[in-house]
C-alpha cells in the first residue's frame, strides 16, 4: 500500500481511493488494512462473506469503486504501479474505455518468470481460449486492468463465473456490447506465493466452453 501511495502522491488525480476485498483470508489481512485506514481516510476494506473466488471478489470492489477510471491489480504488484500510466496512454490513444495488462506482447519487460510448468500451461491455456472464443488477446489472466467506470458498470453486473477465467468472461462481454479494448505490454515480475490448484486449473479450460455457451444463448447481452 505504501508503493500505491507514493506513486498518488506524485500525480494530480483529482479524485482516488483504494479498495481492497479480503476474499474470507484467515490471515491479518483484514487488520492490516484497517490500520493503515485509520490513517488513510481513502482506504476501503471490503470483506466477502466466504472465499467465493478471485472472479466474485473482483466483482465486488469493481461495483464498489468510484471515479471515471478503476484499475484492479493483485495484490502483491506483479506489475508495479507505475505501469498504469502505459494503460492510460494506450486507452486515450486508441480511444478505448478498457486496457489490459500483458505479460505476452513483449516478453523482455517479464522480469521474474513462473515455473515453467505454470508458464507452458498459461500459454496453453491462452491458445486454447483464443480458438474457443475469439478473443485476440495474447494473455487475458494478467492481474492489472483499467476500465472506464461506464464500462465497469456494464460489465462486472453480466458477469456470471467467480473462479480465475472471470478475466476471459469480462472481455468476451466487453466484445459482445462493443467496447474497445486494447492489450498494453507491461513490465512484470512473478512473486512467489500465489497458490492455484490443479483443479482450479483444469476448471479454467472448462470454462472457456461455459463462457462459449453463455454467449451463444445471449446471457452478455
Amino acid at each position: 500500500m505504501d508503493a500505491v501511495f507514493a506513486f498518488l502522491a506524485a500525480r494530480e488525480y483529482a479524485f482516488t481511493e483504494m479498495i481492497v476485498v479480503d476474499d474470507g483470508s484467515r490471515d491479518a489481512t483484514a487488520a492490516v488494512v484497517e490500520e493503515y485506514a485509520r490513517a488513510h481516510p481513502t482506504v476501503r476494506l471490503l470483506r466477502n462473506p466466504s472465499n467465493r473466488g478471485k472472479g466474485y471478489a473482483v466483482r465486488h470492489g469493481m461495483l464498489e469503486a468510484k471515479g471515471d477510471w478503476i484499475l484492479y491489480s493483485d495484490a502483491d504488484l506483479s506489475a508495479p504501479i507505475e505501469e498504469v500510466d502505459k494503460l492510460f496512454s494506450a486507452a486515450r490513444e486508441k480511444d478505448a474505455s478498457v486496457a489490459i495488462g500483458s505479460r505476452a506482447l513483449q516478453r523482455q519487460l517479464v522480469s521474474v518468470h513462473q515455473a515453467f510448468p505454470r508458464e507452458l500451461s498459461g500459454r496453453v491455456f491462452n491458445l486454447a481460449m483464443r480458438l474457443v472464443t475469439g478473443l485476440p488477446f495474447l494473455d487475458t489472466q494478467c492481474g492489472f486492468k483499467l476500465y472506464r467506470t461506464d464500462a465497469a458498470r456494464a460489465i462486472f453486473p453480466r458477469q456470471i463465473l467467480d473462479g480465475f477465467s472471470f478475466d476471459v468472461e469480462d472481455l468476451v462481454i466487453a466484445k459482445e456490447l462493443d467496447i474497445p479494448t486494447v492489450e498494453v505490454p507491461v513490465r512484470w515480475a512473478n512473486v512467489e506465493g500465489t497458490k492455484v490448484s490443479l483443479a482450479a486449473g483444469l476448471k479454467s479450460f472448462s470454462d472457456l466452453l461455459t463462457i462459449r455457451g453463455n454467449r451463444s444463448a445471449g446471457r452478455y447481452r
